[in-house]
């Protein structure tokens, strides 16, 4: 396989730097009443003309919709086009930082200009490592309504007999706590609802024999928007005004897992995922107003 890390690779990676797209869209109902389903909100009221997006259901929108024959083996779409045609074979969303500025609501025409502002590489414990972030700005008939980052991660695959290193324990001085079963039926529903069709998800044969993993794996963004639903329901009148998260160890459908929440001495709420062993698998902040 080709070096990412090579200077000559790099180098026509950090061309697509700068390099960027525009999408449409329009904010229908359908996908948020399907997002309260899958994130068990029954008390939610049926969306409509008008109503607020909840935080981070903009992902539901501005979905990839490549032809069934530019899809990889993994699922994903093939490489190249908008993103750089990273030489690794798997790719995952490891973090992001988002502004709220003003409401999204259902019924807006929106539109997405999306930029790639940094390629980089360096060499992990577990081979080579490109990064690659993409900044978005979503605006409505008001302007600019949101601003985010997105970082993309590329790794190889495993080598035979690798030991996948040891992750990092998470706190236990939580405010609040939820725990649930990231079971293979709320998995397909998300990636349903974000027309993800990375086979990890729900493919166990694939997921276990090709990739290597023990079980499904829970989506990044899944993780993220349970952790915002979870300050959702410890502090219903609270506003978000901002929110970051990092990715640092895979969660999968084999055993529970805690979303967990403490209250700051600024009035902000630091957010985490904890596995069944007590390791962190992502941690955030979310930004109150």
């Amino acid at each position: 396989m080709t070096d990412p890390a090579s200077p000559s690779v790099l180098g026509a990676l950090r061309d697509w730097t700068g390099r960027s797209e525009s999408r449409r869209d329009t904010l229908t109902a359908a996908p948020l009443a399907g997002l309260s389903a899958t994130l068990d909100r029954v008390d939610d009221p049926e969306p409509h003309l008008g109503t607020p997006l909840p935080p981070l259901a903009h992902w539901l929108y501005f979905l990839p919709r490549a032809p069934q024959r530019e899809i990889g083996v993994d699922g994903h779409p093939n490489r190249g086009g908008f993103l750089p045609p990273v030489p690794l074979p798997r790719r995952m969303w490891a973090g992001g930082r988002l502004e709220l500025h003003h409401d999204l609501r259902v019924g807006d025409e929106v539109e997405r200009r999306s930029t790639i502002t940094k390629v980089d590489a360096k060499e992990g414990r577990s081979g080579a490592l490109v990064f690659v972030t993409v900044r978005h700005e979503i605006s409505n008939a008001q302007g600019v309504a949101l601003t985010e980052e997105h970082d993309i991660v590329y790794r190889g695959n495993p080598q035979v007999g690798a030991v996948p290193p040891v992750p990092a324990m998470a706190a236990t001085d939580e405010d609040f706590k939820r725990e649930i079963v990231p079971d293979p039926v709320l998995l397909f529903r998300y990636s349903a609802l974000t027309f993800n069709g990375h086979r990890i998800h729900y493919d166990r044969p694939y997921v276990t024999e090709v990739e290597g993993y023990p079980g499904l794996i829970v989506h990044g963004p899944l993780i993220a928007t349970l952790l915002v639903d979870l300050v959702r329901r410890e502090l219903p009148d609270a506003r978000l005004r901002g929110f970051a998260f990092k990715a640092a160890s895979p969660l999968f459908d084999t055993h529970p897992l805690a979303l967990c929440g403490k209250r700051d001495a600024d009035g902000h709420v630091s957010l985490w995922a904890r596995n069944h062993r007590g390791h962190l698998a992502m941690h955030a902040r979310a930004e109150l107003a």
